[in-house]
């Protein structure tokens, strides 16, 4: 995880001998040993963010855990409420950095929502396009990345391949290679570029072609296998609990995404192609075989969205604003299932140009709770594949 570990020397037991002669020889019983409490991180400018994990270790065991959050706080809640409802979009798109246009979408739904506001039927299913089009971009992420902390370095770099050839669509159309301020309350920015459809399409098609990276050169590995296989079980009680959502999740047996269940945007109308990816070991394999799976299912969503975009005449994209935007007085709960799970936005509004009050549920927040329940009972060595395969944004945790 390339965060640094620290040691705490004070004992949090009592020593099991005080009889110097039997602590330092093992006369008459076992030598003297203590718990230790060992830091991991919270150096950790990387991928997933800055965390710190407080164990307490009896040898190589973990009988204690806290994730210990905080240290890259944005304090982004306290923000919305002194930015304009153009503006708040900046600032919900960056709390999951690889997720920037699902965060995007959940707060104009939301403010749309409150507007009573009808977007048109072009940028309903474009919205749709890309917000697959970002599940892809970041669950490759942790595809490429989740091997590299286990020690397996080939996948990352195709990772980042496949990254490369969707992020150059999306630059195409918004300028930004992963906050793209694309969305718009009302609609999109703009219409896409002419030809930019055919260029998604080979892009698609194209990392969908070198899917079999993961599904043999990962998956496949018997070392891969033997470190995640019936590694940190999560069960579907404990999931429950924590509010945990999303692939990890589904991979515990939970079946739910909020795209079939409660659908949003234009998933009502694929219910032939969404696939729901769900798993019952809840072991770290199973959170990474969902994964996977998921990965695969948005490509064909983007395609079947690609194919209804071709189908539609041509249109407006947005809808028009007045000058200063104000949202009526009231409150409405916005939830999307963003790439990490439920990403949800709960806007209260005073009748003003800014919001009154706007709290974020992240998905990330609740996921990294339940390592409290994961990795006690755990060996030290197994404590990266587990947090490794809960999939997490720090920025989405300290929002």
């Amino acid at each position: 995880m390339g965060m640094s570990p620290t040691t705490e020397h004070t004992p949090t037991t009592q020593p099991r001998t005080t009889d110097p002669a039997e602590a330092t020889f093992g006369i008459g019983g076992a030598a003297e040993s203590t718990d230790m409490v060992l830091n991991i991180g919270p150096q950790h400018p990387s991928t997933h963010g800055v965390l710190r994990l407080r164990l307490v270790l009896d040898g190589e065991r973990i009988e204690a855990a806290e994730p210990v959050i905080g240290y890259m706080h944005r304090g982004a809640e306290k923000l919305f409420e002194a930015r304009d409802y153009r503006q708040i979009v900046m600032l919900a798109n960056r709390h999951d950095w690889l997720s920037a246009f699902s965060n995007e979408l959940g707060v104009v739904l939301g403010v749309e929502r409150m507007l009573g506001m009808e977007v048109p039927e072009r940028a309903v299913w474009t919205r749709t396009l890309l917000a697959e089009l970002n599940r892809v971009l970041n669950h490759l992420m942790f595809l490429g990345s989740y091997p590299l902390e286990l020690g397996g370095i080939t996948p990352v770099f195709y990772a980042f391949r496949e990254r490369e050839e969707l992020q150059n669509v999306m630059e195409e159309i918004s300028g930004g290679r992963m906050h793209y301020m694309f969305n718009r309350v009302g609609g999109l920015k703009e219409d896409l570029p002419a030809g930019w459809t055919t260029r998604a399409r080979a892009a698609v098609a194209s990392v969908r072609s070198r899917m079999d990276v993961y599904d043999d050169l990962v998956l496949g590995n018997e070392i891969f296998r033997g470190r995640t296989r019936g590694v940190g079980v999560l069960s579907a009680a404990a999931v429950h609990a924590y509010g945990v959502s999303g692939p990890i999740a589904r991979a515990s047996g939970v079946d739910f995404d909020l795209r079939r269940d409660e659908p949003y945007l234009a998933y009502g109308e694929l219910g032939d192609v969404l696939k729901v990816v769900t798993r019952q070991d809840g072991d770290c394999l199973a959170r990474f075989e969902c994964l996977l799976e998921q990965t695969h299912n948005a490509l064909d969503l983007a395609d079947a969205c690609l194919d209804r975009i071709a189908d539609l005449p041509q249109g407006p994209i947005n809808q028009r604003l007045p000058k200063v935007l104000k949202a009526p007085e009231g409150h409405t709960y916005a939830w999307t299932e963003n790439p990490l799970g439920i990403n949800g936005y709960y806007l209260v509004s005073k009748g003003e140009k800014t919001p009154y009050r706007l709290k974020l549920r992240s998905a990330s927040y609740n996921n990294i709770q339940a390592l409290t329940e994961l990795l006690p009972g755990q060996l030290v060595a197994d404590m990266v594949a587990i947090l490794g395969s809960l999939f997490f944004v720090v920025g989405d945790i300290d929002k």
